[in-house]
């Protein structure tokens, strides 16, 4: 492990912690990755985090900048460097109610964003775990629990504060900056540390939320049912489902969640899923306040207690691609395989308009493995769908590199956050391999 000179900056006396410290434990690591990071940073305002980035590149030390750590790719720590965690950044604001603007600070996790919010009857789709940093999900991309409603969270953020890689602290909105904007909402990693964002919210306070099980066939066909009920649906319902064993078969535990206010209108939007597959098996539904759905229970230190290793695609769902994701559910590795409703409102937004081009797939698929499996066994078990997904989500990636990039952000996207990327981190502070990449192909 790198030693940290003594020297402490002014501005970060009492911010730095060392292995010594008690406060180590607990910091150190992700919700992955066991890590022995040099020292944990802990700036509370923009110009501590430019100090704290000045501090690292002084000694010549890797940066990896943390919102939450429950990033999969475990790469907001690392083993010798400096990370700059942006917990006491945390701070949630209102600045409009009524044209539903918010101001969120990357730090804060989105259980105590809806907690917050939920006091104006406001919401912001924002992942389906509360324990979630903000800066990590709101520079990639932001698939929540309404997302056919509200679509990504980076579609709704209006502007951002960012502090660059050589301390420069700078405001992009579609008005100023446009550049640094754009890259932000998609792959906002790369261009420096996002410290806030201005989002604008749902009007909402309450969800409909069913928990439904159905036996699935093994040819696909209660998948594209489902992809089929889902393209009928109205936009406020969105699901998400897990694939898990039972008996000779598998079954297929649908989560989901509807964006209105009344009983009455969640039953209707619901009925059609529980026609789905060979048989239903459970099935329970309420309605509960939006904060339920990521609570303040799900908050919780991340000191690498669930290694896995991730990967997932964007499809269409079709006869052959749901067979594909049986094939890989029933693979004998067992992968944990789960799939995100996409369409609706994200679908909305033009290609182009973000670094998150994806915008006509229906479903996004995620297949996990935990030890003893690893890397090799998850990509023998995704195989069969490794040649049918057109796309990717940085967020549900363990392994970065060029070829998750060339996924991530595929074409003229590609092109244009290498070009960006470079321009505002040209040493490559935060991605070197992917600076790298983009030196390559602009040279």
């Amino acid at each position: 492990m790198t030693a940290v000179p003594t020297t402490v900056p002014a501005e970060l006396e009492g911010r730095i912690v060392t292995p010594g410290d008690s406060r180590y434990r607990l910091l150190r690591s992700t919700y992955t990755t066991v890590a022995r990071p040099a020292a944990v940073l802990l700036p509370e305002t923009p110009e501590q985090v430019a100090a704290a980035l000045r501090y690292a590149r002084d000694r010549g030390l890797p940066v990896a900048v943390r919102s939450g750590g429950h990033g999969l790719s475990g790469r907001s720590s690392n083993n010798g460097g400096v990370v700059i965690d942006l917990s006491a950044l945390n701070r949630i604001e209102v600045l409009d109610q009524r044209a539903r603007r918010v101001r969120v600070e990357a730090g804060a996790r989105w259980a105590q964003v809806a907690e917050t919010l939920s006091g104006y009857g406001l919401a912001i789709s924002s992942g389906d775990h509360g324990n979630v940093g903000v800066g990590g999900l709101a520079t990639a991309g932001g698939v929540g629990w309404l997302v056919r409603r509200y679509g990504l969270t980076i579609d709704n953020i209006r502007a951002v504060d960012v502090v660059l890689a050589d301390g420069t602290l700078m405001h992009a909105d579609a008005e100023h900056e446009p550049d640094l904007f754009w890259a932000v909402r998609g792959a906002g990693a790369g261009v420096g540390i996002v410290v806030a964002f201005e989002i604008e919210a749902l009007e909402l306070s309450n969800v409909g939320y069913a928990q439904i099980v159905v036996e699935t066939d093994r040819q696909g066909r209660t998948l594209t049912q489902w992809a089929e009920v889902m393209a009928e649906a109205p936009r406020e319902l969105s699901s998400a489902v897990m694939l898990m064993p039972y008996g000779k078969s598998l079954a297929m535990s649908i989560t989901a969640v509807v964006a209105a206010e009344s009983a009455r209108r969640v039953r209707p939007v619901v009925a059609p899923l529980l026609e789905l597959g060979v048989k239903l098996l459970d099935q329970r539904s309420q309605l509960a306040p939006y904060p339920a759905l990521v609570p303040t229970a799900h908050l919780h230190p991340n000191t690498g207690q669930q290694p896995s290793v991730t990967t997932n695609g964007l499809l269409t769902m079709s006869g052959g691609n749901a067979r594909a994701i049986m094939e890989v559910a029933n693979d004998r590795r067992q992968p944990l395989v789960q799939l995100r409703s996409m369409g609706g409102a994200v679908n909305d937004v033009a290609p182009e308009a973000t670094a998150y081009p994806h915008r006509h797939q229906d479903t996004l698929v995620i297949a996990s493995t935990f030890p003893p499996g690893d890397g090799a066994s998850l990509d023998a078990a995704w195989r069969p769908l490794a040649g049918r997904v057109d796309g990717a989500y940085l967020n549900f990636e363990s392994r970065p590199g060029r070829r998750a990039f060339d996924r991530v952000y595929p074409g003229a996207t590609g092109e244009r956050v290498r070009q960006l990327w470079q321009r505002y981190d040209p040493d490559g502070v935060f991605q070197p391999q992917l600076n790298e990449m983009g030196r390559a192909a602009t040279s």
